[in-house]
């Protein structure tokens, strides 16, 4: 029996590599697929933002707006609309269900080969999968936020130099003598504070406390996998984009600049 179990664990744990392969290989054509059409999405934006549509309208006159109208165009501009969004939702899921399947199958596979470990259920894996997605999203958000911290301290810190020195020279091409500028960026850092507070229906003097649980009440209320809204998505990034920037740096910096 025991023999029968070792050799059944072995089997497990290789149909757990071989999957494991297979779900690479899969996610790894998606993040292909999709980046390429994300590519080629971006490129006919920044035409249309040139003015292609015009050009075209030139050149070929009622012709150009026909085609442009036609069925097939309108079709093809959805396609490289709505496919990213659905491609990384696919990817998502087949992320999701690798991590299940093969650490299931891993974890069954070690515990009838040498009896050690324990042995879950899918759903049991599911919430460590979800657990562990959290994390990550949490410490990417943590270095997002301590990004832009350092930036807008920089640039700060620029401005107070630049106050101080009364200017900095630089040396041109040619022998050119100028001075160099520095914006005040506290005009616009008020303006991104007071945004990202409407965005959450903050006030603007409010504290830490009350950004986390309007972040929490927004978040839930237009995450994707529950608002079916065109803009949830959109309006999801928005409000973490706020909530990132409404860090206690910032909410004690421009308490400090009132």
């Amino acid at each position: 029996m025991t023999l029968m179990k070792k050799a059944a664990g072995r089997v497990i744990y290789g149909t757990g590599q071989a999957l494991s392969f297979i779900f690479d290989l899969f996610i790894g054509i998606a993040e292909v697929t999709v980046s390429l059409v994300i590519g080629i999405a971006r490129g006919f934006a920044a035409l249309i933002g040139m003015g292609g549509c015009l050009i075209l309208f030139l050149l070929f006159g009622p012709f150009g707006l026909v085609a442009l109208l036609n069925p097939i165009t309108i079709l093809v501009i959805l396609f490289f609309i709505i496919f990213p969004i659905l491609g990384q939702k696919f990817i998502s899921f087949l992320k999701y269900w690798r991590y299940i399947v093969t650490e299931y199958l891993y974890d069954l596979g070690s515990y009838l080969m040498d009896g050690k470990g324990e042995h879950k259920s899918f759903a049991e894996y599911g919430h460590k999968y979800q657990k562990m997605e959290e994390e990550r999203i949490r410490r990417e958000r943590e270095r997002r936020q301590q990004q832009q911290q350092q930036e807008w301290e920089e640039r700060f810190r620029q401005w107070q130099s630049y106050q101080r020195q009364g200017g900095q020279q630089w040396q041109g091409q040619g022998g050119y003598t100028g001075q160099q500028t520095y914006a005040n960026p506290m005009t616009e850092f008020k303006q991104k504070y007071r945004k990202s507070c409407d965005v959450l229906d903050l006030p603007y003097d409010t504290d830490k406390y009350q950004v986390k649980l309007a972040y929490r009440k927004k978040a839930k209320e237009y995450h994707p996998d529950i608002n079916r809204a065109p803009d949830a998505t959109s309006k999801f990034q928005e409000i973490n984009d706020a909530y990132e920037f409404l860090s206690d740096e910032n909410i004690d910096r421009y308490k400090g600049m009132s």
